[in-house]
């Protein structure tokens, strides 16, 4: 393979079945990933900002191996009471996300925020509505994060005996993206991008991935390009999107304008040859010939 793209070995025989109608599939479960930046400083600040990205265990069932951005599935429970909020209104979240209810936007914007701190240790809130808490690695947070995790403690509840409101200005949505209609493990996923707040530090506090790093989202996507790091489609494409700006608050200014429709695999057959492409990126787009062939 020309690149580091992802691709399940699987992948033909489950898109054979799901046209020839033997298999059903599964409802994508709702969830939310973030591209956390950081500015350079000194010499290097001109470069750009870099992203953090984590490296998903290889025994993983769901891209193992591959490089990603903190991110899981939507906690119902964080949908069904008022919490602390600060910047735009849900109802204009609901709008920017297309969602029906300002209550699917809040679990959606809560589980972006949520799993940042999760899985590296940042979290998108603070006592009022013009601050950001500041170190987040002392023994009674990790107790709390550790409850998150096990959902022990809904985000929506952590907020509220932290007396913490969540920062939703500091999110911007960037993209959306749906796993593809033969994956067992699906997947409805809003991308969002923040800047790392000042005074807190990622670590690597998931489980899932066995490595994190800060990097530049131009030579993450070249590491992908020379087939060094293995990514799915939609990170490749917003690392690309990504590269034109110069600081964390520019892309986070840009969000705005960033489209929200979503993007889905698709997949046909041609003769014997099965064609597995996502509308709008086709640099994505795989030949698999048939029985004995292999994917281009």
């Amino acid at each position: 393979m020309s690149n580091g793209q992802w691709y399940p070995p699987e992948w033909p025989d489950r898109i054979r079945a799901l046209a020839a109608g033997e298999l059903t599939a599964v409802t994508p479960r709702r969830a939310a990933t973030v591209m956390l930046l950081r500015d350079r400083v000194g010499a290097d600040a001109a470069s750009g900002p870099v992203v953090h990205m984590l490296r998903r265990r290889a025994s993983m069932a769901f891209a193992g191996g591959a490089y990603a951005y903190p991110g899981g599935g939507v906690d119902p429970r964080d949908d069904d009471r008022l919490i602390g909020w600060a910047g735009p209104s849900l109802e204009s979240w609901a709008a920017r996300l297309g969602v029906d209810t300002v209550t699917e936007a809040q679990a959606i914007v809560c589980a972006a925020v949520r799993e940042t701190y999760e899985e590296a240790g940042v979290l998108l809130a603070g006592p009022a509505a013009d601050t950001v808490v500041g170190d987040v690695t002392g023994a009674d947070w990790e107790a709390d994060r550790e409850a998150l995790v096990a959902r022990e403690l809904s985000f929506a509840e952590f907020l509220d005996r932290r007396g913490l409101v969540l920062r939703s200005d500091l999110l911007g949505a960037w993209a959306r993206w749906i796993t593809p209609a033969f994956e067992p493990r699906r997947y409805d996923t809003w991308f969002f991008v923040a800047a790392l707040p000042d005074g807190q530090r990622t670590r690597n506090a998931s489980t899932e991935a066995d490595r994190t790093v800060w990097i530049a989202p131009g030579e993450a996507a070249e590491g992908y390009d020379r087939g060094e790091l293995l990514m799915m489609p939609p990170t490749v494409s917003t690392l690309r999107t990504l590269r034109p700006y110069g600081t964390a608050a520019e892309a986070l200014e840009a969000a705005d304008s960033q489209d929200l429709t979503p993007v889905l695999a698709q997949a046909r057959l041609e003769g014997d040859e099965l064609v597995l492409s996502w509308p709008g990126h086709d640099e994505f787009t795989k030949h698999i010939p048939g029985a004995g062939g292999g994917a281009a």
